[in-house]
């Protein structure tokens, strides 16, 4: 059981007061207080669910999620912390929409915010195109709520995009810091960040980044491995190393695998597509060249296949701390043998770190919900208080 009062105690003696009324887009533009904010309220919701408190505390109100990329995990958390809160969920089909007939982001982003408190967007596969729409749409709400047209205004939520995916590192932390026993005790560990290969072309680019752009954060020795020709954004590993300064601990990029896993504490094996060639899609795409975006996958999936020993296996597993390094992934993994020929994962691997990966998953849902309540409530510890004082129950005995 999470335990409540330990959760409100560390609230207590955070600042996390300029949340209120703002959006989470990139982990890096929050405080660390900020970020243990979000960690702390996410324990606390998740306690008092587990004791059967509701943990509503809108009467009314919509959370809308826009997913320009495919999603399961994501979709539900956003949904489930949407519902925690009290809020319904309404999802926009831009296909459905008319959007399809023109119609522009500002007019698009007040037409669905009359009742909505918040904006939940996942657009991800387009380099310098993702966290800049998202941007537009909060600029959008926000004139809106000045302008009178909205009674309230909507928080953004970046459920994922081409710098960061936000909520899902955030709920990997979550785990690890479970995991190692507190925030505390990550300082010094070594965590892997690695290039893993897959038979599918044009994974996003966000997930590494955004490991790397809080990992840092929190005085790990934190390694990025990748092939030649899989970097990543050259902005993103710049705020890496400042952060990794600033944290006492470190950052580094290699092309060895190996070196990467020899004595890692944690290990992320995740497949991504490089930069430049993320680049040259978004600007193929710009230009509705179907035929040379056709022509540029064929060349990076025989690119990917030069790189096959590029793989979780249970011999690379064996050279981490004592052999028994914390397997990450954001899911789903290639699985070597069952969801693909050859991929990430080993099926053994894969299969023992079953059930921690689903309670890593666990975490996303609290961490989104506790970004909105944060944005939502001033005093979110005094709100936090009255729901257990209430004591609603959730499920009716």
């Amino acid at each position: 059981m999470t335990d409540f009062n330990k959760s409100i105690e560390t609230l207590k003696g955070l600042d996390v007061s300029k949340m209120y009324g703002e959006d989470f887009f990139l982990t890096w533009e929050k405080s660390e207080d900020e970020l243990k904010g979000v960690w702390a309220v996410a324990d606390a919701l998740r306690a008092l669910r587990e004791r059967n408190i509701s943990t509503k505390v809108f009467d009314s109100g919509l959370g809308i999620s826009l997913f320009r990329d495919n999603s399961t995990r994501t979709r539900f958390s956003f949904a489930s912390a949407c519902n925690l809160l009290g809020l319904e969920v309404q999802d926009l089909d831009e296909g459905k929409s008319q959007i399809a007939h023109g119609e522009t982001v500002r007019e698009t982003a007040n037409m669905i915010s009359f009742m909505a408190d918040v904006i939940g967007i996942r657009d991800d596969m387009y380099i310098g195109k993702g966290n800049a729409y998202m941007r537009e749409v909060s600029n959008a709400v926000k004139e809106g709520h000045e302008d009178g047209v909205l009674e309230q205004r909507p928080t953004l939520v970046n459920l994922q995009c081409d710098i960061d995916h936000p909520t899902q590192i955030m709920a990997d932390a979550a785990h690890i810091i479970k995991e190692f026993g507190g925030i505390e005790n990550l300082k010094g560990k070594k965590l892997a960040m690695t290039w893993a290969y897959s038979p599918s072309y044009g994974k996003p680019l966000s997930v590494p980044q955004g490991a790397i752009g809080l990992f840092t954060r929190l005085g790990m020795e934190v390694v990025l491995a990748h092939p030649e020709g899989y970097e990543v954004m050259p902005e993103v590993e710049e705020i890496a190393k400042k952060q990794a300064e600033e944290s006492g601990g470190s950052f580094r990029r290699t092309n060895d695998m190996k070196e990467a896993f020899k004595d890692a504490d944690i290990v992320y094996p995740k497949s991504w597509a490089p930069f430049g060639a993320m680049e040259k899609r978004t600007k193929l795409y710009g230009e509705n060249d179907h035929e040379g975006i056709k022509a540029l996958e064929k060349v990076l999936l025989e690119e990917n296949g030069k790189h096959k020993d590029w793989a979780c296996t249970e011999e690379m597993m064996s050279l981490t701390k004592d052999g028994k390094a914390l397997y990450l992934h954001c899911l789903p993994a290639d699985i070597t043998g069952v969801s693909c020929e050859e991929g990430e994962v080993d099926a053994t691997v894969f299969d023992r770190y079953r059930v921690p990966l689903y309670k890593e998953a666990s975490y996303k849902p609290y961490v989104i919900a506790a970004m909105i309540f944060l944005s939502k409530f001033k005093n979110p510890v005094e709100t936090l208080k009255e729901l257990e004082r209430k004591g609603t129950d959730r499920v009716q005995p």
